[in-house]
């Protein structure tokens, strides 16, 4: 049913602002991809969770917990190596001034990071983003083609000194917390939501099983989802100013500055919205209150 608002967004509103690049072949190809992957995702932890709830008549809240938080931790650690390339093509970003800049900042601070990659998102939208995947070991940052092309080698260290910033801060970790915790009092009202024929009786079934359950659940939780929501991004924002201090203090605050403005202008983003929209919707300050709170103090370095 979303296939069509998707690609009226893709090769009509993307393609008035100038971002689109993706073609017809690849949007089809994307498409039966992820329907693929849902399909089996979908099949495969609804049939666990069918047989832990036809297993255990009660407390299997608590197994649902421990398998989505594990899978979830899963998925954290090896999405640049099992999901980035079913979509995209990750290439080792070659030897050169950036790359002895990005070591040479990391042995700085003492970050180890080994897997640098290019991501080859110009295939699809002009915009440029980059983004951190992975625990221990398997840190991986993946610098998007498009966001190389368009930043300075100082841009785009201040940017990866910003990521940097959430691990030192532990904003990653604190972030895995509170989602884990999350999952386990979504799992304990589902189980409680199990209990309760008439929840079922009121969307048209005689008794409660797994799936009526799932939709009714999905309704009861909205406006629980709604208010944490609120809060997580209202923590969201917050770490975003304290990771952009942090590049600031150890690296280059007027790159950084200069960097967010030239993503704020390649994205069209809105330099002014409305206070009550951004308590709500937004996980990232706006562009002008980060910028002022770049300016605040003078760098340490």
């Amino acid at each position: 049913m979303g296939i069509p608002f998707s690609y009226y967004s893709t090769f009509v509103i993307e393609e008035k602002f100038g971002f689109n690049k993706t073609d017809l072949k690849t949007f089809i190809i994307d498409k039966i991809k992820s329907l693929i992957m849902s399909v089996i995702l979908i099949i495969g932890l609804t049939s666990i969770a069918v047989l832990i709830i036809g297993f255990f008549s009660t407390g299997f809240w608590l197994l649902l917990w421990i398998g989505l938080s594990l899978f979830m931790l899963f998925l954290n650690m090896f999405y640049a190596d099992l999901i980035v390339p079913i979509f995209n093509k990750l290439t080792p970003l070659e030897d050169g001034e950036l790359r002895k800049k990005i070591e040479a900042y990391s042995k700085k601070v003492g970050y180890s990071l080994k897997n640098i990659f290019v991501i080859d998102g110009s295939k699809r939208s002009s915009k440029a983003n980059a983004f951190f995947s992975g625990l221990g070991p398997r840190k991986t940052i993946a610098l998007y083609d498009t966001l190389i092309e368009k930043h300075t080698d100082e841009e785009l260290v201040s940017v990866l000194a910003h990521e940097v910033g959430h691990y030192k801060k532990k904003h990653i970790l604190y972030s895995m917390i509170i989602t884990i915790v999350q999952l386990g009092i979504m799992c304990y009202l589902f189980e409680i939501c199990m209990q309760y024929d008439l929840i079922a009786n009121s969307l048209g079934s005689l008794t409660m099983n797994f799936h009526i359950g799932i939709i009714a659940f999905s309704f009861l939780y909205s406006p629980i989802g709604l208010i944490t929501g609120i809060f997580m991004n209202i923590l969201s924002r917050k770490n975003e100013f304290e990771a952009d201090e942090y590049a600031r203090d150890t690296y280059d605050g007027n790159a950084l500055s200069l960097a967010l403005k030239k993503l704020s202008v390649d994205s069209l983003s809105n330099l002014y919205p409305h206070p009550l929209y951004v308590f709500i919707h937004y996980s990232h300050p706006p562009l002008i209150k980060r910028l002022k709170a770049l300016n605040k103090k003078t760098p340490l370095s």
